[in-house]
């Protein structure tokens, strides 16, 4: 595999693989740092946000309106940025209730699932929950991959953004499939399966758009990617923010994201 394409490649592995990391803070510590995890996501946010209006969307405009005039331009910008938003708002009509990844969850509630019996049709719950969760992150992955792709270093923070959001989706696919086997192993195997939808994302990506890569597909796919950071944000890593209760801390990570990211980009502007 080329090296300019190996290296997004890689970048949505590591973010996929973030999942592992909340396994391992779920049978290996014994209670939540909730105001860690509040400032993780908003964090998170942050850097996904800025980086989406300031680089993104700007970048796809860019494009856009170089190869199809301002007006037209920005119409299909404002289009396809929509339309990024509205196919996670569909993923998200499509999933069931108790397999919303939006949950926030504690390792405390393994407590629970040690004591409680297991019961074989629990398992179809941990299994909709992992499903679900890998059903979020394969656009995730196809965000990753294409900026990336266009831009390394900015990949690199949305990978980091990303990948600090996967620890708590890691959490809450592990409690719920240990709390349906009582088996760590499968708790981290299908752990692990959600969060290689990340990378499988990155190589559909590179599969089928690459032979119709043109400057106006490009410009098209960013502002797709765009709508998906921002709805991902707002929807998902803000509010699971606000669920483990330090509503203050959150907003001082999603400002600590921003800057960090305004930062990093002049420094390597």
């Amino acid at each position: 595999m080329d090296t300019n394409i190996l290296i997004p490649f890689l970048l949505s592995l590591f973010a996929g693989l973030a999942t592992i990391i909340g396994f391992f803070i779920t049978f290996f510590t014994k209670r939540t740092n909730r105001k860690l995890l509040a400032f993780s996501l908003g964090l998170s946010a942050g850097v996904m946000i800025y980086v989406a209006f300031v680089e993104i969307f700007s970048e796809a405009r860019e494009i856009l309106t170089l190869n199809m005039g301002d007006k037209r331009g920005l119409l299909i910008t404002v289009l396809f940025f929509f339309a990024g938003m509205g196919l996670i708002a569909l993923i998200d009509s499509l999933v069931p209730s108790f397999g919303n990844p939006h949950e926030a969850h504690s390792v405390e509630e393994m407590e629970i699932g040690e004591k409680a019996a297991r019961k074989p049709k629990l398992m179809k719950m941990g299994v909709m929950t992992a499903v679900t969760i890998g059903i979020h992150n394969f656009p995730e992955g196809i965000a990753t991959f294409m900026a990336a792709l266009d831009n390394p270093t900015l990949g690199i923070s949305i990978a980091t953004a990303i990948a600090i959001h996967n620890i708590p989706e890691g959490i809450a696919v592990s409690i719920p499939i240990y709390y349906a086997t009582g088996s760590r192993k499968k708790a981290f195997g299908i752990t692990l399966l959600s969060g290689l939808a990340e990378p499988l994302g990155a190589l559909l990506t590179y599969l089928i758009l690459m032979p119709f890569l043109s400057p106006v597909v490009m410009g098209c796919v960013f502002a797709v990617v765009a709508g998906i950071m921002v709805y991902i944000s707002v929807d998902e890593l803000l509010p699971g923010a606000h669920e483990y209760g330090e509503h203050h801390v959150a907003i001082y990570g999603l400002i600590s994201g921003m800057a960090i990211m305004a930062l990093s980009l002049i420094l390597f502007a």
